[in-house]
């Protein structure tokens, strides 16, 4: 009855420190996902600057000398930032999921701790 008790605690000890890992990847899913989310939106943002710019750049094509100079140079600054946080997000998305990587490398040392106790 006692080696039953000592089973079901270990298993139970296991089972515990497995959903807590899982929680702790889902928690990281989550954060991997917000940061893309707030890079999208910031790039589209960037995006939408940079047009705003070239608009600006183009009607001003024809006024005085300075002002084109300015416009020009914010509307590169702005696709510039564009181009960058496009390629942040995409490595980002490349970089692909972790999702229960962790639990599932223990499951499998679980596994094969198990297999090896019965030979």
């Amino acid at each position: 009855m006692g080696s039953l008790k000592r089973l079901l605690s270990t298993l139970l000890t296991i089972a515990t420190t497995r959903l807590e890992l899982l929680a702790n990847e889902l928690q990281e899913e989550r954060l991997r996902l917000t940061q893309m989310v707030v890079m999208g939106l910031f790039a589209l943002f960037c995006a939408g600057l940079g047009i705003l710019f070239l608009s600006v750049f183009i009607m001003v094509l024809f006024w005085d000398d300075h002002r084109l100079a300015s416009s020009g140079l914010l509307s590169i600054l702005f696709f510039s930032l564009t181009g960058i946080m496009a390629i942040l997000l995409r490595n980002k998305a490349k970089s692909g999921s972790k999702l229960f990587s962790a639990s599932l490398a223990e499951l499998a040392r679980d596994k094969q701790q198990l297999e090896a106790d019965h030979e």
